[in-house]
């Protein structure tokens, strides 16, 4: 039994850092948790001559990945550098050199993960990827453990921290979208082009992580529906906010009579539901399970120290089951062969907000259009919109299937009194 566990890290970036700093200042800790030393021995980076925040000997810095993989003393890689392809090249070579293997990496686990893990089982290692979600949140974990014996049915997730501080700062301070998306350029929370945050592309990757570990279903990242928040209005907030309700972007998983769905898209949530409270840049993700009932994980998504405790925990456990030698074991394939739902089992309420002509029989006209497709109102707003008789409608619908949605959507443009659908968002009340 090994009383020294040497780790070889790819990536000393922020998060690198903090998985060192950790590793070393919890010594004493690590060493009574898990029975040994842990020790990290050989570092990627870019630079070896770079000042950094830790204390590492020169000769454990190398610019080649593969002096770290190769390395027979390595027994965990810890893979927090990004990347895809050769990411993937990467660590499929450390599982076949019988390496277990952590990483934060969402984009490589949700185009990857199977592949991955079929690698890692076929090698009698262990593949870790809890910071690849909600960074500190212990997501993955509670579902794969804590909720192992439950069903599933529902998950409900703010999994993109630069999406909800924008958000935030549109619903609580008036801010425009590019004024709040400045802000969180400016403070770090959002990169230089935030495509993949704003559009949504983020959150879809985490939720098809999640949505393949909650559903025991081959989930992969083309079945998530997408949508983002770069063509929410001032309007739709303040409308919102009359009829009670908060904006956040967020990923949705459901299955039921076998049939799962997955989507990232703005909705508007009941100001009592758990996740209405949730702001700026922290996570939290909504789960019910058909025992347990609503349960909700929350914190920080995502910093240096936050992600690097969600990876030392992996660390641990890998570590746990190399001394229990049963690394390996706890990988299973998905139970269940993937079925998606069709657009007649999907159910939803929506917001929409309406250009109409303000004229006598417009609104009668829209009632029977929505009665027609099965849809009908539960909450209604009209407005004066401008002089030259145009006036705004925000109709807040009951359930209803998204075949009638996209009926009813592909008929309401040939209505005259209407001129444009303005905004079409999800709504949710106040909890599963």
């Amino acid at each position: 039994m090994k009383d020294n566990v040497k780790v070889g890290l790819l990536g000393l970036g922020t998060v690198g850092t903090g998985v060192v700093k950790m590793i070393q200042d919890h010594q004493e800790q690590l060493a009574h948790r898990v029975g040994c030393s842990v020790d990290v021995t050989k570092v990627l980076v870019k630079n070896v001559d770079k000042k950094r925040d830790v204390e590492l000997p020169k000769e454990a810095l190398t610019l080649d990945p593969y002096e770290v993989i190769n390395d027979p003393n390595v027994d965990v890689i810890v893979e927090v550098m990004g990347g895809i392809d050769e990411t993937k090249k990467l660590l499929l070579a450390a599982l076949h050199q019988k390496k277990h293997v952590v990483t934060a990496n969402k984009d490589l686990v949700a185009l990857y993960g199977s592949e991955l893990l079929k690698a890692a089982s076929e090698n009698g290692c262990d593949f870790y990827y809890e910071a690849s979600v909600a960074g500190g949140i212990p997501i993955i974990r509670g579902l794969a453990d804590g909720l192992a014996s439950d069903k599933i049915k529902t998950m409900m997730g703010i999994v993109n921290g630069t999406t909800n501080f924008i958000l935030t700062k549109m619903n609580k301070e008036g801010m425009s979208y590019d004024v709040a998306l400045k802000e969180a350029q400016d403070l770090g929370f959002a990169e230089a082009d935030p495509t993949s945050d704003v559009e949504g592309l983020d959150a879809a990757r985490k939720m098809a992580i999640l949505a393949r570990l909650a559903f025991s279903m081959d989930i992969e990242l083309e079945d998530v529906e997408v949508s983002g928040i770069s063509k929410v209005s001032d309007s739709d907030l303040k409308h919102g906010q009359t009829l009670g309700y908060t904006m956040k972007l967020i990923g949705y998983a459901d299955q039921q009579n076998g049939g799962a769905e997955v989507s990232v898209q703005p909705t508007f949530l009941s100001n009592n539901h758990p996740l209405a409270a949730v702001n700026d840049e922290y996570n939290a993700v909504y789960v019910y399970g058909e025992a347990v009932g609503e349960t909700m994980f929350y914190g920080p998504g995502a910093g240096g120290l936050p992600t690097a405790t969600s990876i030392v925990s992996d660390l641990v456990a890998v570590i746990t089951n190399m001394r229990l030698g049963v690394n390996g074991k706890s990988i299973s394939a998905p139970q269940f062969e993937k079925q998606l739902k069709t657009s007649e089992e999907k159910f939803a309420k929506y917001f929409i907000r309406l250009h109409v002509r303000d004229e006598v029989g417009a609104f009668s006209e829209l009632t029977k259009l929505f009665s027609s497709n099965g849809i009908s109102f539960e909450k209604i707003l009209q407005l004066p919109l401008d002089e030259e008789g145009v006036a705004e409608i925000v109709i807040v619908t009951h359930k209803a299937s998204a075949e009638n949605y996209t009926q009813m959507q592909n008929q309401i443009k040939d209505l005259a009194v209407v001129r444009s659908i303005e905004s079409f968002y999800r709504v949710e009340g106040e909890g599963a």
